[in-house]
């Protein structure tokens, strides 16, 4: 594992139980970090961070509800101190069907969570990283968002809209040292498989040239970099781990 300075540094991590963001979480901490996961499944927060260590404290919330993540915000602010880092990694896949099969809740549920939220914890934290002049902002998009997926619109709109976010709020902070940027994965095989079918899983694994899901560590050292000192001449850029998938 290459060494990542990120001593001191006080990050959130969004959806940080489990997955894509429990990876980042211990890719953090390894690297000097403190974490604050913010998950709406509490109870699986508080395991993660206790199996992690002490470096590491789950505070529950929806990152749809814009009140309950200013109160994280303020939450994590009383016991870190400050907030260096954000990573917009909470989503969901939604049901797999056509555009003309999706029913209209289920649609706007996964832009609520995948686009939304994102939105909203930029708006919650931004202002505080102004203050400070210092932050990265990393936000987990995929591949879906530069391709678009059959029978995953919904996921796939959430996930371009969530790259032109990245590039909108990159060149609004570009004259702070505050660095935005988001990296479009393949998939990985992680709890968010559930949610699909069988059928979908078969698609993009036929897509990726590597012949393999993207491991949940080789994100997690992209995003490490992304978040740290290093990274102070890169915003609002896309950055691809997509096995070769990606054709721009």
């Amino acid at each position: 594992m290459n060494k990542i300075d990120l001593n001191g540094r006080c990050a959130v991590v969004t959806g940080g139980a489990q997955g894509f963001g429990r990876a980042i979480t211990e890719r953090f901490v390894s690297s000097g970090a403190k974490v604050a996961i913010w998950d709406h499944d509490i109870a699986l927060a508080e395991q993660t961070a206790k199996q992690i260590g002490a470096a590491v404290t789950a505070i529950q919330v929806d990152v749809s509800d814009l009140a309950a993540v200013e109160k994280a915000r303020d939450a994590t602010l009383a016991k870190l101190g400050r907030i260096d880092i954000l990573v917009n990694n909470a989503g969901i896949a939604g049901i797999n069907k056509t555009v003309w099969e999706t029913d209209f809740d289920e649609w706007r549920k996964v832009l609520r969570i995948n686009l939304d939220g994102p939105f909203i914890c930029c708006k919650a934290v931004v202002p505080t990283m102004v203050k400070q002049n210092y932050g990265r902002i990393v936000n987990i998009a995929s591949i879906a968002g530069k391709e678009g997926n059959p029978n995953a619109a919904h996921y796939s709109a959430s996930k371009a809209g969530l790259i032109a976010l990245t590039k909108s709020l990159g060149k609004e902070l570009a004259g702070y040292e505050i660095a935005v940027n988001a990296v479009t994965p393949a998939a990985a095989k992680t709890a968010i498989f559930d949610q699909m079918t069988q059928q979908h899983i078969d698609f993009m694994l036929s897509k990726i040239p590597k012949g393999r899901f993207v491991l949940v560590e080789e994100l997690a050292a992209m995003v490490a970099w992304l978040a740290s000192e290093d990274c102070a001449f890169s915003t609002g850029a896309v950055f691809d781990i997509s096995g070769g998938r990606a054709t721009y």
